[in-house]
Formats: C-alpha cells, sequence, structure tokens
C-alpha cells in the first residue's frame, strides 16, 4: 500500500510515521504532487501555525491539488483546521473542504486545551470499534465550529468538532498518533477505508 504523509513545514510528521511504522506501514514524506496524486492513502498531519502553513501549500500547489483528491484522506490537528472555510489566526483563509470556522478559546479555561479528553458523540467509519467515552490527546489553541460534517465531538467549556467526515475527507482534532490504543485503532480504520 502507497501512503503518503505530506510534507508542508508543520511538525508532527515524524510521530505519524512512527506510529504508522508500529503498525507495519511505512510512509513516504512528500510535498509533490506527483507523488500525493498516485497515493492509495494521504495523511496531513501538523502542529505550528495556520498562515505560514497555508503559505507553503499555496508555494506547492498543494492547495489546489488537496479539495480534488480521491482517495482517503486524514488530516490531524492544524491539518483539520486548515481543511476548514477560515481560521481567526492571523485571519487565514482555509481550503473550504468543511464549512466550519476554527475559532481561538475564548473560555474561562486554560488555553490551549492539552491533554486527554473523551467524546460527547461520535459516529462513522473512522471510530469503529471505539466508545464515545474512549479518551484521546489534544493540544489546541484553536478548535473548529460544529457543522454538518461533524463526525466528533468533545467539550472544552464549549462543544466543537473533534473530528469531520466529508465523502473522502476526514479530520481529527486530536492526535490519533499520541492517543494509545484508542488512536491506534482509529489510524487502522483509517488505512483500511476502501476508495
Amino acid at each position: 500500500m502507497n501512503v503518503i504523509i505530506i510534507k508542508y513545514g508543520a511538525g508532527n510528521v515524524y510521530s505519524v510515521k512512527t506510529a504508522l511504522n508500529r503498525m507495519g506501514i511505512e510512509p513516504s514524506i512528500s510535498d509533490k504532487t506527483t507523488d500525493i496524486r498516485k497515493a492509495d492513502k494521504v495523511l496531513f498531519p501538523g502542529v505550528g501555525e495556520a498562515s505560514s502553513a497555508m503559505q507553503y501549500l499555496q508555494e506547492k500547489n498543494l492547495d489546489q491539488l488537496i479539495p480534488e483528491l480521491k482517495q482517503p484522506f486524514l488530516g490531524i490537528c492544524l491539518g483539520l483546521q486548515l481543511m476548514c472555510k477560515y481560521s481567526q489566526e492571523n485571519d487565514t483563509k482555509g481550503l473550504g473542504i468543511f464549512p466550519a470556522e476554527v475559532k481561538y478559546f475564548d473560555i474561562d479555561k486554560k488555553v490551549p486545551h492539552m491533554g486527554w479528553n473523551n467524546f460527547t458523540e461520535i459516529q462513522g467509519k473512522l471510530f469503529e470499534g471505539i466508545n464515545a467515552s474512549d479518551y484521546v490527546y489534544f493540544v489546541h489553541s484553536y478548535y473548529a465550529t460544529l457543522c454538518n460534517d461533524t463526525c466528533a465531538r468533545t467539550r472544552y467549556s464549549l462543544e466543537f468538532s473533534a473530528a469531520l467526515q466529508k465523502d473522502n475527507f476526514y479530520a481529527t482534532q486530536f492526535h490519533p498518533e499520541k492517543s494509545g490504543k484508542v488512536g491506534e485503532q482509529i489510524l487502522k480504520n483509517f488505512i483500511e477505508l476502501k476508495k
């Protein structure tokens, strides 16, 4: 299986690679459109800042390529946020795959939302074998609003999209690669998706 992790100047690529290695998968890391088009599965992880990450995508024409892809595609953390239509972080226009907006946690709790949290609701193929009471690992100061594509919700003072799904596009705000057995099951579910 040809699995690609998109390189776009955002951190966390190698922890996702390591998680896939533990599952017996050896992914490639690339920012080349030809490599990404040929992949069976594409992962789009990231830790970093939205506007500089989008700038890198634009420089490599990945902002045009990504929304056209037909194979299973998984955004993680910043990856999810960039797949939304807009982020408040440095007034950044996103890829527009999901209609959600990304907003800063303007709440009475500590920001970033960091550590283990569970779900208030889950649905869909990404969460087969997972319970809403299961805990996953989050690190983020911005969150995606709820929308029709929300397939998992989590509460941190307010309820937000913990995961999104539309057609072949999947995204998680939490880090499956840092979420132990639960995260491994979610990555396995993604890898086993059919085109």
